[in-house]
Formats: C-alpha cells, structure tokens, sequence
C-alpha cells in the first residue's frame, strides 16, 4: 500500500530556542527566508505525500496560519504589482491537504502519533519531526518510502552519529542488508555511551504501520514520564520485521542553536541570489579573526 498520509508532532516547547519561543513556535523559525517546518512540508512533498496532520498544542496557531490563505496580503501584494512574491505565497497554501488535531498534554512523542490514529486509518503513514532538516539530492523521506516498498515494514531513518552524543538519540541494534538498509535487532532510547549496541542513531523520519496504534495504547511510560515512540516500536519488533535506511544527505539539527546556525550557514551558500556576497563576507569575517 502507498504512502500517502505524514504526520507532523509540533506540540513541543521548543525551551532551547527561548526566549525566542516564548511566543512563536519553534518550527517557525525562520532559516533564510522560510520557516524550519515548511522546508520538512516541502521534503514531504517532494516524496508524493497527499495528506498532512499537524499534532499541535498551545501557542501553536502561527503554524495554521502560515499554511493557510492570507486574503488581506495576497491583496496588498496584488495591488502592489509583486506577482512573484504573490505566486510564493498561494503555493505555501495550496501546495497540499493539511488537517489539525490538539495533542492535549505534552505526554511524549508515543502519545503525539496516537493523537493520529483516526486520521491514519488502517493504513501506512510517515512521521517527520520539524527540528531535523535534511538537504538530500533525493528526498529523505522518498529514501525509506524505497526501503518500504521492498521491505513492507515500518522503516526509520538512521544516521552514524559519534559515540559521545549517541545518548542524545535512540539508538538501534541491527544486521545491513544492503548499502543503505539495515533489519533492526533492537532498539534503546537514548542510552549511554557505554550501553548503545551501535552508533546509529534514529532520525525525525519514519514510515510507521498501523500496528503501532494498539502498541501504544498499551505502552507504558518510558524516560521522562512520556510515552516513548522508540519503546513501542521496540515492543513492535516481536510481532514484525522493523528496517532502518541509512539516507544519503546532511542533516541538520535545528532545535539545537549550533546547529541551525550551521544549517542557516550552508543554506545560505547554496542561494543563487546570497551565496557570492556571503561568502566574502565569511572569508573577510575570518581573516579578520585570525589577524586578531
């Protein structure tokens, strides 16, 4: 069955980007000229998904507001003769279905992707997480959809991180069946160093199976009092076969500050219309440090 449905869990905090949270979502902050969750949108997209749920929560409405149409700008750039900026704007809104539902209580990511039970139905769906932006030549999320229709299972992305930050993720157990695919042995929520069978790490993209609702109606809470989405697909991998694809492409960790400045730096040099004044600015900033 095709992949035709994402979910998108944006109820968290975002408390590393605060005070800049304080008020804003930290999906919507801006990396160039575009905010974090419409290049993951885009990435979805990209990869034929027809259908997107938003699992929001409080302070969350900028979110719908930005994929939503704005009749009194859409006029003003109307009247104002900026058609190409008027044509970028109706995109955003138009580009694909998107429906919302309330995660209540901040109970974990597990309880986020139960939250869309009704809307996946009985069907396969993909989950992406807002704070990892991967620039790939092929769409990550198309990567694991390949894995999928080989492999007619739940699939995560991974990526070999270095051993000193691998208890920042979850972190899996597996046999390589191929260059990029890997069936997964076991699975820990981020574990410490000397305890992580590996140094692959679980990305924000999955292709998730139905299988996963009842998994998660029963799981109890894991690290932190929440209710773990590595946890249930563990419990998951004793009723079925659970693949991992390592995706080509860089990613960038966005809810972490280095990292969305390494991510503002590169996307910045890949922009036509920035790239030459940027970089001399970055090579002048340089020489000018070194000097000093």
């Amino acid at each position: 069955m095709k992949v035709k449905k994402a979910v998108f869990p944006v109820a968290g905090l975002g408390t590393r980007f605060l005070p800049a949270t304080k008020a804003s979502p930290k999906e919507m902050l801006p990396l160039i000229d575009k905010p974090l969750v419409q290049y993951v949108v885009e990435e979805a997209v990209a990869s034929g998904i027809e259908q997107i749920l938003f699992v929001t929560g409080r302070g969350k409405r900028a979110i719908e507001d930005h994929f939503d149409i704005s009749f009194e700008l859409e006029s003003l750039l109307r009247e104002k003769g900026k058609n190409d900026t008027l044509r970028e704007v109706r995109e955003i809104s138009q580009m694909i279905k998107i429906f919302y539902v309330r995660q209540k209580e901040a109970l974990g990511l597990g309880h986020a992707i139960l939250c869309a039970k009704e809307f996946v139905g009985n069907e396969p769906f993909a989950v992406l997480l807002g704070d990892d932006i991967i620039d790939a030549d092929t769409p990550c999320l198309a990567q694991l959809m390949e894995v999928y229709r080989y492999h007619h299972g739940t699939v995560l992305a991974l990526e070999q991180v270095p051993m000193e930050n691998i208890s920042a993720y979850g972190c899996v157990k597996s046999n390589q069946l191929s260059e990029n695919t890997h069936e997964i042995i076991d699975m820990v929520e981020k574990p410490k160093r000397e305890e992580a069978p590996s140094d692959l790490a679980i990305i924000g993209r999955y292709i998730l199976t139905p299988e996963i609702f009842p998994v998660l109606e029963k799981q109890s809470p894991g690290k932190g009092g929440e209710i773990q989405l590595t946890d249930a697909i563990r419990t998951l991998l004793s009723r079925q076969a659970v693949f991992g694809c390592r995706f080509s492409g860089t990613r960038y960790d966005c809810g972490d500050k280095l990292g969305f400045l390494k991510a503002t730096v590169d996307m910045a040099l890949k922009r036509e219309e920035l790239n030459d004044e940027f970089e001399r600015f970055l090579r002048t900033k340089l020489k000018q440090d070194t000097i000093q």
